[in-house]
This record gives structure tokens, C-alpha cells and sequence, in this order.
């Protein structure tokens, strides 16, 4: 009779395991499943999707654009821009320092002719920054958006 009472208890605290394991998984699917309809999963961790982010990578370069799914393994950078820095190769004045331009140069007119679009491998960035609204190279982009529409 003792065996019999083991042996019902034993199912019983079975019974009520299982029986916690599915409320935990019902938890955690309803969890993910808000996540995924409020758009968490695949978006940057960064601001709206009306703000720039400068992306810095594993290779010394820095671009700039709207980042998308910056929690998976691919990471989405569109309306991309960069920095290019030129000086002269021989200056009129022979000891004045150096005199570098600094141009923002907008990703699509390069020889190979990419679109305007990244896709960039979630190990090759290092960090990424929100970029303000008034910082000069949201401002310097807004001025090319501007001379683009006059054309």
C-alpha cells in the first residue's frame, strides 16, 4: 500500500512539473511573440528609424546611415555615406602644414557602382552611435538630400 502511495505522489509532482514547464514556455512565447509584433527583434538598438547612426568598423572606417537589425548576425546600414579626406599633392607653400578638405561623399558613385545599402556583418562592428540632429554631418547630409531634389 506504502508503494502505491510512493508511486501516486511521485505522478502527482510529475504532473504538476509539467505542468510548470508549459506555463513557462507559454510565458516565454507570449513574451517573444510581443516583441516580434512590436518590432524589438531585427531593429537597431539605436533611435528611430528617422535618426542617423555613424557605424564604426573593424577596419578603421566609419560610415554613416540608418541602421536596421543591428541585434542579428547582418546588420543593415541604408542611405550611406563616408568620409573622404583629400589634400594636395604638392602645396604652393612648401612650410605651411598640411591643408586637408574633408568631404562627405555618398555611397553609389564609386567605379563598381553599389547600391545604397550595406549589409554588414555584425563581427566587423565595433560600436555605433546615434548621431545628433544638429551634428555637421546629419546637417552636411540634409544639404546633399537638398542640392539632389534641386536637380
Amino acid at each position: 500500500m506504502k508503494e502505491i502511495e510512493e508511486v501516486e505522489e511521485i505522478t502527482k509532482e510529475k504532473k504538476r512539473g509539467g505542468m510548470i514547464g508549459w506555463l513557462i514556455f507559454a510565458v516565454v512565447v507570449i513574451a517573444a511573440g510581443a516583441l516580434w509584433w512590436s518590432g524589438a527583434f531585427g531593429q537597431a538598438v539605436a533611435g528611430s528609424s528617422m535618426d542617423y547612426q555613424a557605424v564604426f568598423l573593424t577596419n578603421d572606417q566609419v560610415y554613416f546611415g540608418k541602421l536596421s537589425q543591428a541585434s542579428s548576425q547582418y546588420s543593415v546600414l541604408r542611405e550611406v555615406y563616408y568620409l573622404q579626406v583629400t589634400q594636395p599633392l604638392q602645396p604652393k607653400d612648401q612650410n605651411a602644414p598640411p591643408v586637408q578638405n574633408i568631404n562627405l561623399v555618398k555611397l553609389g558613385g564609386e567605379l563598381h557602382g553599389p547600391q545604397d545599402k550595406m549589409v554588414i556583418n555584425r563581427d566587423h562592428i565595433l560600436f555605433f552611435e546615434d548621431l545628433k540632429s544638429d551634428s555637421q554631418v546629419v546637417k552636411a547630409i540634409q544639404q546633399y538630400k537638398e542640392s539632389q531634389k534641386k536637380k
